[in-house]
């Protein structure tokens, strides 16, 4: 609690009046600090921690169980990120179109109208590419309700590709080979 300390009156020296005495107030900060604490223990039991979202990735089988599907080659929608952050748009086994991010939706949406869900869309991105080309070229499959895609290996195939569609690419130095064995049946 708090105390007052009156103490008594000084006599002045030199014939003046009597001073009034200073009053000294000592405040007890115990219970503050009990209540501070308390509050700061409640505060931190109670309080309930947002979670981190997280996008959920089903991850493919082990390599051991290869399945094979078959798709239609109108239906079959693959984007690829160039080196420089440019799109390219393939539908089936047509050569590569350049594609503005701008219109990536509404190709997928058109897509979509004509087609329904039985679109098959595979992304194949540049490994000198950024990041945060794939995480858009992923958001606009969520907002057109994509439910299914694809990312795959971007090998020197998609390289020597593009550049005989006439785009400017980095040249198949540093890129994997592709797979041949998955293209035989």
């Amino acid at each position: 609690m708090g105390a007052v300390d009156l103490g008594g009156a000084k006599k002045s020296t030199g014939g003046q009046a009597w001073k009034r005495p200073r009053v000294a107030i000592r405040i007890d900060m115990t219970p503050m600090v009990d209540i501070a604490f308390l509050l700061l223990i409640f505060f931190m039991v109670t309080t309930v921690f947002r979670l981190p979202t997280a996008m959920e990735m089903v991850l493919p089988p082990d390599q051991d169980t290869v399945q094979t599907v078959k798709v239609q080659e109108d239906k079959l929608l693959t984007f690829l990120v160039l080196n420089n952050d440019s799109l390219a748009l393939q539908i089936g086994n047509s050569g590569p179109k350049p594609l503005a991010w701008a219109t990536l939706r509404d190709s997928l949406k058109s897509r979509y109208e004509l087609f329904g869900d039985k679109v098959t869309v595979v992304a194949r991105v540049h490994p000198k590419a950024r990041y945060s080309s794939l995480v858009n070229l992923v958001d606009e499959f969520n907002l057109v309700g994509t439910t299914r895609f694809s990312i795959d290996h971007y090998t020197t195939w998609e390289d020597s590709l593009l550049r005989s569609a006439g785009f400017q690419t980095a040249g198949p130095a540093g890129l994997p080979e592709p797979d041949i064995g998955a293209f035989s049946e």
